[in-house]
């Protein structure tokens, strides 16, 4: 009995090893297919959605899926890129402004349009244009209490009524703290200047790390560009030499300018 225990043993363990193994494979191939076809299928679903909503536009004569005998994917897509793409040349010269403005003249006579027309296109505006610096960083905010500390997007500086109700000594910036897993949905926080520490991190590693609820954090130190060696640990110019406040090792805090009257 105890030769044939012996014999067992080693069977049962190869079948361990190759069960391990192929329980790996099928693993590996989830991680290498799940990601690819989540892609192509969300991708797929944005360019038909995009479709149905422009080829029934389009006229029969100019349509080419009325001459070949199969479904062109993607037709609509290129249409719609066009048709923006003439309608803010067409909007960039003064023939095009005055059409607009005699459109939003018509809209803001219309009361509950005008509000919803006004908050859309102050968001697309803010959000797409070139020359603002909204989201261009990432930071940490200790929230929501101290001691823990909470990844958020630095958007720009306080303004309007909030910036003047606001402690001038604060400086106050406005943030945006985004829930796990879906940024999209979050908080809009104003703080004190001096309380934001920013990271080096890019906002697109930073929405990874929300995303994936801290799974996937980018590397440290970052890589250099040149190819040289980087140190690990981050150096920053002294404080005289930018004009912001100390800073502390882990991190630096959002640059403050330096007053000129100080300087001289």
């Amino acid at each position: 009995m105890d030769d044939d225990k012996s014999r067992g043993e080693p069977k049962i363990g190869r079948r361990r090893r190759i069960l391990n193994r192929l329980r790996n494979y099928l693993l590996t191939g989830i991680v290498v297919a799940a990601p690819l076809t989540i892609t192509v299928l969300l991708t797929a679903s944005f360019v038909n959605w995009v479709d149905s909503w422009v080829k029934p536009w389009i006229p029969v004569r100019w349509n080419p899926e009325s001459y070949v005998p199969f479904p062109l994917p993607g037709f609509g897509l290129v249409v719609a890129i066009i048709v923006l793409t003439a309608l803010g040349f067409l909007t960039a010269n003064i023939f095009g402004r005055t059409i607009i403005a005699i459109g939003e003249g018509i809209l803001n006579r219309m009361p509950l349009i005008r509000n919803l027309y006004a908050a859309l296109k102050q968001i697309f505006e803010t959000a797409l244009s070139e020359r603002s610096r909204t989201f261009r960083r990432a930071g940490l905010i200790e929230y929501p209490r101290k001691g823990l500390w909470a990844l958020v997007f630095i958007a720009t500086d306080a303004k309007g009524e909030v910036s003047h109700r606001l402690p001038e000594d604060d400086d106050a910036i406005s943030v945006f703290l985004p829930t796990t897993p879906n940024p999209t949905s979050g908080f809009l926080l104003f703080v004190p200047r001096r309380d934001v520490l920013v990271l080096d991190m890019s906002v697109e590693d930073a929405a990874k790390l929300v995303i994936s609820a801290g799974l996937i954090t980018p590397q440290w130190p970052p890589r250099p560009r040149g190819g040289g060696a980087t140190s690990s640990v981050p150096t920053h110019p002294a404080p005289s030499e930018r004009g912001e406040v100390k800073v502390p090792v882990r991190g630096r805090l959002v640059d403050e300018e330096a007053d000129p009257t100080s300087a001289a």
